[in-house]
Formats: structure tokens, sequence, C-alpha cells
């Protein structure tokens, strides 16, 4: 291939990570011409409405597959986090290179140690906020949107206390100096495929398939794929407080999972090591299952 056409949201997030997978790309190929495509989707356009009630994290997907489809773009970069772990049977993904760091940054504060009863800490997640409502009760977690820079002016102009973001969008966007606190992943567990990129392309494009199977690293790809299995098999999508997260040991692989009710009251956890990452993830989400998931599931 001589030129491929890369689809990506317009946020100064999503254009760095498709930019950056172009980067990739190109320096396996020196001669390929790389064009980035920007689309607004309806999750940027119905940015005052909570995520849950319009649809979820796949409004942030719909119009970049759509361009997929139709064919007016190659391939489509997201956050990984941000895909469906269960996909239309028309698309095929990919994880995409290394991975940046995987854990949730207090914003506004050195730690969740000084801030005073009652703060207002902002944060998208019901993942976030039911973790942090088991830590502290005296926090008050509240439902923010936007992008990265629309969610720090808020901060800066005293509408929170506090807000809770990945750690990799910041970094990527050089605001690490705005990290207060990273947050341990066993005090927080990230979201499945957190810190992650996902190369999201037309199923039958073998072209494609594979230009995005260079951008593979096995060891990463592994631990997402894993961590995505869990939320595929419990049936859970972005709306459920369920964390997941998945390394890489000097033999096999470390994968905690933690789901809870929505205000932190109820938690089931699993931890387990195993050598294969399909195994340890149907042991881990069996196991969930067992101790009562599905309950929870089916209440949130």
């Amino acid at each position: 291939m001589k030129k491929i056409r890369i689809a990506t949201r317009k946020s100064e997030l999503a254009l760095w990570q498709a930019r950056h997978v172009g980067s990739l790309l190109s320096q396996g190929d020196n001669e390929l011409d790389v064009e980035i495509v920007g689309y607004t989707t309806e999750g940027d356009i119905r940015q005052h409405e909570p995520l849950d009630d319009v649809g979820g994290k796949g409004l942030f997907t719909q119009e970049l597959e759509r361009a997929l489809f139709e064919q007016q773009v190659d391939l489509a970069v997201h956050s990984m986090k941000d895909v469906p772990a269960i996909l239309s049977e028309s698309f095929d993904v990919v994880v995409a290179g290394e991975r940046a760091d995987v854990r949730d940054a207090l914003v506004g504060a050195d730690s969740f140690l000084v801030l005073p009863k009652g703060s207002r800490v902002g944060s998208s997640s019901g993942r976030r906020a039911a973790q942090l409502a088991r830590q502290n009760r005296d926090l008050h977690v509240v439902p923010i949107r936007g992008n990265v820079g629309t969610r720090l002016a808020k901060l800066r102009r005293g509408e929170f206390d506090a807000l809770i973001l990945a750690c990799a969008g910041l970094d990527r966007l050089g605001l690490a100096a705005e990290v207060g606190q990273r947050l341990d992943v066993d005090f927080c567990v990230p979201a499945a495929g957190q810190g992650a990129l996902a190369v999201e392309f037309l199923s039958g494009r073998e072209d494609i398939a594979t230009v995005a199977a260079s951008l593979r690293i096995d060891r990463v790809a592994t631990a997402v794929e894993t961590e995505r299995l869990v939320v595929k098999r419990l049936g859970a999508d972005c709306t459920m407080p369920l964390g997941v997260y998945c390394h890489q040991l000097d033999s096999g692989y470390h994968l905690t999972a933690v789901l809870l009710t929505a205000t932190g009251d109820r938690c089931l956890r699993v931890e387990k090591r195993g050598e294969d990452g399909g195994d340890l993830a149907e042991d881990v989400a069996e196991t969930l299952l067992a101790m009562g998931a599905r309950e929870l599931i089916d209440n949130v």
C-alpha cells in the first residue's frame, strides 16, 4: 500500500493517537503516505448529556465505523477502552503498539488524603465513582463530560475540587504535570484496555489486516485481549462499575477483576495467575459469576 487513510475523532487526544499510529506505520514503510481524516461523532455532539443515557461509549465509534464500512477510510484509531468488547462481525480490531500508563490520575490535589470532606470529584466513569466511593464515603463523585481540556477548564473555574482522568491521556498530551497522584491499580482497578490504542478495520480487508498486524506487540495485545475477554464473558459494557487489569509476569500473566454496585457498597474482587490469557480470563469470569456477578450486572 502506498497510501492509508486513518479515521479519528477531532479531539486533541484522538488526533494525537491517530498521528501516533500513522507514525508507527510510516516507520515500517517510509514510502507510505498517511492521511488523517477527522470526524465529529455523536458522543462529541452530545457532551452535555450523561453518557450512559445516550448510548454509552459506542457513540464515539459508530461514526468512524460508518466511514470504514463505506470505505471512505482504511482504518480507525480509538482508545481501546472505548471499543465495545462485543464487536460487530463487520469489523476487526488490533491492539496497536505499546501501552501507556494504565493508572487513573487524581488532578487538582496531591492525594485523596488531603481532600476535605464533601469535596466534589469530577468523573464520567461509573467504575471510578464506585471504587472511590468504597475508599472514601466523604467525597462526592460528580458526573463530568467533555475532552481533557474542557474538564481541566471546569476544574480551574472551581466547578470541581478535583478530577479523575486517565494518566495515559494526560501523558500523551504533555500534561503529566497536572497529575497530583497516580492511583495504584490495587486502589482503583483500571478499565479493560485502558492505556492501549485500538486499530479497527473492515473484515475482509486483507491488505489492511496485514498493515494492522505490524502494529501488534504480543505481550501487550495478550494482556489487553485477556481483559476484554472477561468483559465479554460477563456480558458487561461501559456502564458497569467493572475494572479489569492484566499484566505479564516472568512466567504467564496476572489478572485482577473487580465488579461493584454503583455506590460501592458491594464489591466482588478476583485475582488469579495463569499461563494462557484465554483460560485465565474464563477462570476469572466464572469465579465472578459464581460469586454473584450476574445479580450486580443486572441491577446496574
